[in-house]
């Protein structure tokens, strides 16, 4: 009997962290099936895709805590057909870049776009949009080194008034109990969470991702180093630095709400904001149009 119950507990325990090591890895195999191309950097290989004229000024989105680069399909062509040359990567973690043992917290995401733009031999300026946590990595790197940076343009980006779920936070606050959830439940959870994307194509997609190896466990990381923290620090640099500032929001967004407009207001008082009033976290797949329109009307100086 006390063998039974033995057997039960173990089972339990090792569960999370066997449903883990069944689900499917990102092998030579599935990334020599993906768009694009790869840069081998120092902490492993990023999958990485051009769209747009050659020769136009270069614009590099950052994609979200969840939503690989193919997130940005609905705005890239659009962005384009502006005369912009787009440059869109995998984070560790996502979609067809690697896997790695690493806090994933400022330093690693801007080392790897760093890398990524020298191994890619980038030359001068380049513009960088960045959407939700990607919005968040976006604002780190311009602080870190303005001169590279052109202009930024923001998302509903991270680093000011996200509200994690009870879950979330119970994952990110308890190492050990944090692994056993985020592998057995954190999954489900997300799944319920990615209702505010309207496209269901898009949504099954994204779903179909954290089924992949790696997925979770690089989101808690994110969750524990990087996304706890907001960046007061770096838009206050950003605003010294003079660097021009363009930050588009949902007016119904529940996860960057809209109170985040106004604490950007105090940070980065030179930042040009736009809502968009009914749109919700997922405004890149809900209203494209009107992201390109506001793009636009901020970037005709930079062309």
């Amino acid at each position: 009997m006390i063998w039974a119950v033995g057997f039960a507990l173990a089972s339990l325990i090792l569960a999370p962290f066997l449903i883990e090591a069944s689900r499917k890895p990102v092998d030579a195999i599935l990334q020599a099936d993906a768009p694009g191309n790869f840069a081998v950097l120092s902490d492993g290989a990023t999958h990485y895709r051009w769209d747009g004229p050659e020769g136009g000024p270069v614009v590099v989105m950052i994609h979200g805590l969840t939503s690989p680069s193919y997130f940005f399909d609905p705005i890239v062509t659009g962005i384009n057909a502006l005369g912009f040359r787009t440059l869109r990567y995998d984070l560790y973690g996502r979609g067809y870049s690697d896997r790695v043992r690493a806090d994933h917290d400022a330093d690693l995401y801007c080392r790897q776009l760093s890398e990524l733009l020298d191994v890619l031999d980038v030359k001068g300026r380049v513009s960088l949009i960045g959407y939700s946590m990607g919005g968040g990595i976006a604002t780190e790197f311009a602080a870190r080194d303005a001169d590279r940076i052109e202009y930024l343009v923001l998302l509903a980006p991270a680093g000011m008034a996200h509200i994690p779920t009870r879950l979330d936070r119970l994952m990110r606050d308890w190492p050990g109990l944090g692994e056993w959830l985020c592998r057995g439940l954190g999954a489900k959870n997300l799944h319920r969470q990615l209702a505010y994307i309207p496209d269901e194509t898009l949504r099954d997609q994204l779903i179909a991702e954290t089924r992949r190896q790696g997925v979770m466990p690089a989101i808690l990381s994110s969750g524990r180093h990087f996304l706890r923290d907001d960046l007061e620090d770096a838009h206050e640099r950003l605003m010294r630095a003079a660097l021009p500032v363009l930050a588009i929001w949902g007016g119904r967004d529940s996860v960057i709400p809209p109170i985040a407009r106004e604490i950007l207001e105090e940070w980065n008082p030179e930042a040009q904001q736009f809502t968009i009033d009914d749109a919700e976290h997922g405004l890149i797949s809900s209203h494209p149009r009107e992201i390109v329109v506001a793009f636009g009307n901020f970037t005709d100086d930079f062309i």
